[in-house]
């Protein structure tokens, strides 16, 4: 590992290859990432992808998952898969019923049954799912609830990390992560991230920091949180983010990033650049020749025209949101080596200070497109 002040550059080996870091990981809900074949994630340099254990215990199961080989076969990637704990998606998306300190019984988004998930049945269905990056299950907490209800989500997550590790029958090929909660509460978030530390998770992810508190809180958490992890471990920031939330972590020494905004916006013809995001939708590129971004070298910018990207949106085709996402993977993917190359060189600040990357961030009309 190599670092150039807070920042870091190393690598993660895991059963199924290495993935350096700072690294960006696309985010595969239900077993794909939406609307991209394996070798083209692979094309935009991305060398670990995730899988969404909510979405897959529920719709095939992890029995089915692991009937048909485990999640690299299903998925067909042979590299590093990481799989979320299911927690985040119990809380924001499911029709809870009740959250007590044994686990969460809450009802399926597909078709309404009752479920009922441990921090024991979440560790069951990674196992079987066989990611080679795990997550303990964790309740992420509402930011702006009072202090009592931080408290005790802190505390229910310190109790399941232990029953995650007790159930963990895999732990010689699938790293188990502690997830440090505790809102923007940073004695809650010290005194979580100590107690987690003292059970010895092979890495550390900071969890609830991508759910509106803020670009200051989350710069705030992470002054305050990062530098207690173990410089030994990997550190990941969960769900975030945006290019500036990224280049802004990785100054703090975060190591692993996911978000499906750049595929999600894709989907919805809205492409990052350099310069800017641009909504290929608007008129004004109807007749553009240029490709989305001058300079990529993805499959999107080396071969397609703005115009003719913005017509497969109007006219339906697939092809359109294919090739928004792949480029928004891409351009990920070029910051991630350009952050990693300036690292390497010692001349990170400079960059930091100087990339235009480093400062974008969404606006109220790209909050629009992310719903």
């Amino acid at each position: 590992m190599s670092t150039d002040g807070s920042a870091r550059r190393g690598k993660v080996h895991t059963p199924h290859g290495s993935f350096d870091t700072p690294a960006f990981m696309p985010v595969g809900t239900q077993g794909t990432v939406k609307g991209l074949l394996p070798d083209t994630i692979a094309s935009t340099g991305s060398q670990c992808i995730l899988g969404n254990t909510y979405h897959l215990m529920l719709r095939p199961g992890e029995k089915a998952v692991a009937a048909l080989g485990d999640l690299h076969q299903f998925m067909a990637w042979p590299g590093p898969i990481l799989t979320d704990s299911g927690g985040f998606q119990v809380f924001s998306l499911a029709d809870i019923n009740r959250i007590t300190d044994d686990g969460v019984t809450f009802k399926s988004h597909i078709d309404g049954s009752t479920i009922y998930l441990t921090p024991a049945r979440s560790i069951q269905v990674q196992n079987d799912l066989g990611a080679d990056i795990i997550m303990a299950f964790d309740e992420c907490p509402d930011p702006t609830k009072p202090r009592e209800y931080q408290l005790q989500a802190v505390e229910r997550t310190l109790r399941w990390a232990e029953r995650c590790i007790s159930a963990h029958a895999r732990m010689a090929d699938q790293g188990l992560f502690g997830i440090v909660q505790g809102g923007t509460d940073l004695e809650l978030r010290a005194h979580c991230a100590r107690s987690l530390i003292a059970m010895d998770f092979p890495g550390y992810a900071v969890g609830g920091l991508a759910v509106g508190e803020g670009f200051a809180a989350m710069k705030l958490v992470l002054t305050a949180v990062v530098p207690t992890l173990p410089d030994t471990k990997p550190r990941y920031l969960m769900g975030v983010g945006f290019p500036r939330d990224i280049a802004e972590a990785v100054r703090h020494g975060v190591d692993m990033f996911d978000c499906v905004m750049p595929t999600r916006n894709g989907r919805n013809a809205y492409a990052f650049t350099a310069g800017g995001a641009i909504r290929l939708r608007n008129s004004q590129f109807a007749r553009d020749r240029g490709p989305i971004e001058a300079g990529c070298d993805c499959i999107a910018c080396k071969s397609f025209t703005r115009g003719a990207i913005r017509h497969f949106f109007f006219a339906g085709e697939m092809l359109g949101p294919i090739l928004v996402s792949v480029h928004n993977v891409r351009f990920y993917q070029r910051l991630m080596a350009d952050i990693r190359t300036a690292i390497a060189e010692a001349r990170f600040d400079r960059f930091y200070e100087a990339d235009p990357r480093c400062r974008l961030c969404g606006s109220d009309s790209a909050a629009e497109v992310m719903m």
